[in-house]
């Protein structure tokens, strides 16, 4: 099958039928993570006799759901089958090792995996490549990977994808950048949930380098403070005395939304902040968690700090809807998903693969619902 272009992905999601393309049976693994086994069924071509293993990040996020119902239709359009696994939430870094080891040991024709933690699964993917089965990375690549391990890695352009949430915010605070001053600093908060996994890494450097650029355009100096890694990785930065504008990136201990909450506190509270970015559903719900308490959100400069997420899930499209969200960044999940199997199949029949970037996509109240937007947009 040739490879689409990322616009056509896009506009197709939205015919997609998501119900399971076959029978599906429900687990629980030792590691306390649910499974699902996919099985192929008449609606797609003949059966290729291909089984697959995919370990997403956290089974029980909706994210990570939209991927299986990606992963579920490719399935029955291939006639193949496909067992998804993972643990209980992103930081369950061990647990997710343990399933990628023991579906080595199972053997399978090829593995979908999307790492909660990049180093981590560095030694598994040696046993997988000495045990002769291909990987696709989906959603994080591995830039370290054992040459040969992975064969092709389908992700968002996170670098692009953080740059469209400062491309987007930038002009509703544009006026309040060029008013600071070295007296009357303002300050830009961004909350990511790790500064490991390497999607989070460069969706959050994304908008910090953007911005950083936009600031300097408007003829600002701009300073970056708080997480150790992002503070080292900014170019363009000038120590905190003498920038106008202050960037803040704030990374909880754990991946969940009461502790991005906690650090979006810290941020907004802050007299001088602005607005504010979640780089993902975890933390963008951590911000409307903060909110909750602060009531300061607003996508009116004039009314609040501004608030801008990135994914989806029920409680941002809500702060969207009300006015608490100036907009958020959606990826496509269940492509992701989609395009995983496909690229393992074609792994299979012995077709060369390559990388499949996919861009990040502005919504916000005015286009939610329009047809290249809708079908990304997960409750």
């Amino acid at each position: 099958m040739k490879k689409k272009l990322v616009a056509v992905l896009l506009s197709t999601a939205m015919v997609f039928s998501l119900a399971a393309c076959g029978g599906k049976e429900e687990k629980t693994t030792d590691e306390g993570a649910t499974t699902e086994k996919t099985e192929a069924t008449d609606e797609g071509g003949d059966s290729k006799d291909y089984h697959f293993e995919v370990i997403v990040k956290s089974f029980q996020s909706t994210y990570w759901q939209a991927a299986v119902q990606g992963i579920e239709k490719a399935c029955g359009e291939l006639g193949v089958t496909a067992e998804s696994n993972g643990p209980a939430t992103e930081s369950d870094i061990a647990d997710q090792v343990q399933m990628l080891d023991n579906v080595i040991e199972k053997k399978p024709d090829g593995i979908g995996l999307a790492a909660c933690d990049t180093q981590s699964v560095e030694k598994s993917l040696q046993a997988a490549l000495d045990a002769g089965i291909p990987v696709v990375c989906f959603d994080t690549g591995v830039d370290n990977a054992p040459e040969g391990s992975v064969y092709a890695t389908v992700a968002t352009d996170n670098a692009q994808a953080g740059a469209v949430a400062a491309e987007n915010m930038f002009p509703v605070i544009e006026e309040k950048i060029k008013a600071a001053t070295t007296d009357a600093k303002v300050r830009i908060g961004e909350v990511n949930q790790d500064a490991t996994a390497q999607n989070i890494q460069q969706r959050g450097q994304g908008f910090i380098d953007k911005m950083i650029e936009l600031c300097t355009g408007a003829g600002k100096k701009v300073a970056v403070v708080g997480n150790e890694f992002y503070v080292n990785a900014a170019e363009g930065k000038v120590d905190e005395a003498e920038a106008e504008i202050i960037i803040e990136v704030g990374v909880p201990a754990q991946t969940t939304p009461d502790l991005a909450a906690t650090e979006a506190q810290k941020i907004m509270s802050k007299e001088d902040t602005i607005a504010i970015f979640g780089s993902n559903q975890v933390t963008a719900e951590g911000l409307i968690q903060a909110n909750n308490t602060l009531n300061k959100l607003s996508a009116d400069p004039e009314k609040g700090i501004v608030g801008v997420g990135f994914d989806a899930g029920t409680p941002q499209k809500e702060a969207i809807k009300n006015g608490q969200f100036l907009g958020s960044v959606t990826q496509s999940p269940l492509m992701m998903g989609y395009e995983c199997i496909y690229t393992l199949t074609d792994i299979c029949d012995g077709k060369d693969v390559e990388d499949i970037p996919m861009n990040g996509y502005w919504y916000n109240a005015d286009n939610m619902e329009a047809d290249d937007i809708a079908p990304n947009l997960y409750d």
